[in-house]
């Protein structure tokens, strides 16, 4: 997935994985929802309207989501919690930091925090597994820079208390 969430705001791409393997149609009509403007296929473009690839890979995430002319007066992560919610499902979008294992989660409740995901490239593209809470003390944190200087910030759990 490339970009990051609530970056500054432009015109660009929008990167996604969704947990279940959900119908295209489904989810370019929750995003059509979220936006209030048109979303087609790469291969059939509309006026004004946001181009949504979307394809299926294995793992925890099969559901691969791409926003090309992406609307630059919305933030993101707003965008992608609202598709959570229409869709039901988790959904993960880049976070803020350059932590390449980091990334926000977008609940089906509206609920946006931040996660680790174990990734790994197979032929079919970047399957995602084990999301677990970004603490401050899990292994991943320690790997990439970032995320204690991410507007995600960690949330420490009984079983991983934060990073001294």
């Amino acid at each position: 997935m490339s970009g990051m969430a609530d970056a500054d705001p432009s015109d660009g791409l929008w990167s996604w994985c969704v947990a279940g393997r959900l119908d295209a149609a489904l989810v370019r009509d929750a995003l059509s929802g979220a936006l209030q403007r048109p979303v087609t296929t790469l291969d059939v473009p509309v006026a004004d309207a946001v181009l949504c690839d979307v394809w299926h890979v294995g793992g925890d995430f099969p559901t691969a989501v791409e926003c090309f002319l992406a609307p630059g007066e919305l933030t993101e992560a707003t965008i992608a919690s609202a598709v959570a919610v229409r869709l039901g499902a988790d959904l993960l979008l880049p976070d803020d930091t350059l932590n390449p294992t980091r990334y926000v989660l977008a609940e089906p409740d509206g609920t946006l925090r931040a996660v680790h995901v174990d990734e790994v490239e197979t032929d079919d593209g970047m399957e995602r597994r084990h999301v677990r809470p970004c603490t401050g003390s899990d292994p991943a944190c320690a790997r990439g820079p970032g995320c204690s200087r991410s507007r995600y910030k960690p949330a420490p759990t009984p079983e991983r208390p934060a990073a001294a």
